[in-house]
């Protein structure tokens, strides 16, 4: 059995031999993306492992299912960046991976504490020797109303770390959870924007989601309300944000992912000219705390993404089952 492993990052390298030993399949390495160019490395391959910047549409499912290839797993959770459709015409079948929530949930809440407490302008003020407390005053998450947009396997841990704190919780999902609605009120997407001051997403990115976030939807929030993604950056409308900024309205912003990030994405534009005007000018803003994707970075969740990518494609091959095949 072999397999095709793309954007592969150093970090990812060690696991993927442990894994493939563990396992007992041949992993081919390789750290560029999966385009119609590199067709011709999956030669022999019976399925291929990817990152989000792969774009797997309609005609590289046929590419690749011409070239004898039966699996596509991808090292997200998200799987937008496939066509499901086109595998299952195709037959072939698609994995996506199911990494432990807690890193994006930690994560998650140290984005609500730094906004909350200014650390950015604060971090910027030392930075330059500037030791002075005004306009750095915080606010309490003990005293505040969190609501949990999505409570799946993430939200769901972002609301039991938050218990800790004593604020009041507030979630909104079409499937309510017995475990979480005991931490938490579930109600309806208008009480969850008219009472929290914090609103953290945690739901998959669907043409129903797709810009929940908007003018419309700000308009009806409280003043001065902190926004947070850790999710899809789709589900916010860029330039909604920009002028709620402006604004006031929104008081803050922890963001790990934004609308048009792609071209951005783990990748170092240092030297490069940009043009994604609207992330360069919504970063700029000191209530506006901007990471580069990276809330799911862990050395637990690195090695479950791979694992769950060889052992996946290996299990459905042999089974044709596995826990988190989608198509």
């Amino acid at each position: 059995m072999k397999i095709a492993a793309f954007e592969v990052r150093d970090d990812e390298r060690g696991s993927f031999a442990d894994e493939a030993n563990r396992v007992g399949v041949a992993v081919e390495l390789h750290s560029e993306c999966l385009g119609p160019d590199k067709i011709g490395l999956v030669a022999g391959c019976d399925g291929v492992s990817t990152l989000g910047q792969s774009h797997i549409d309609a005609a590289m499912i046929d590419a690749l299912a011409d070239a004898g290839v039966k699996v596509v797993a991808t090292r997200t959770i998200g799987y937008n960046h496939i066509d499901l459709n086109a595998a299952r015409r195709r037959g072939v079948m698609v994995l996506n991976a199911d990494y432990a929530p807690n890193g994006v949930a930690e994560y998650t809440v140290m984005f609500i504490l730094l906004v909350l407490r200014n650390y950015k302008p604060a971090l910027w003020r030392g930075q330059v020797y500037d030791f002075s407390l005004g306009g750095l005053q915080g606010r309490e998450l003990r005293n505040l109303t969190v609501g949990v947009m999505g409570t799946g396997r993430i939200g769901a841990t972002v609301i039991q770390c938050l218990t800790g704190f004593g604020c009041r919780i507030l979630a909104h999902d079409p499937h309510p959870k017995a475990a979480v609605a005991e931490h938490a009120e579930y109600v309806d997407l208008e009480t969850l924007y008219a009472q929290s001051d914090v609103i953290t997403l945690h739901m998959p990115l669907l043409d129903s989601t797709f810009h929940i976030i908007n003018r419309e939807t700000i308009s009806r929030m409280k003043d001065g309300v902190v926004l947070i993604n850790c999710a899809r950056g789709e589900l916010m409308d860029l330039d909604a944000l920009i002028d709620n900024i402006e604004a006031k309205k929104i008081g803050g912003l922890g963001l790990d992912t934004v609308e048009t990030e792609g071209e951005l994405i783990h990748r170092d534009r240092r030297t490069d000219i940009l043009t994604n005007r609207g992330i360069a000018y919504l970063r700029q803003f000191p209530n506006v705390v901007m990471t580069q994707h990276m809330a799911f970075y862990t050395d637990a969740a690195v090695r479950s993404m791979v694992s769950c990518s060889v052992d996946g494609i290996r299990a459905v091959l042999e089974t044709g089952e596995f826990r988190t095949r989608i198509a």
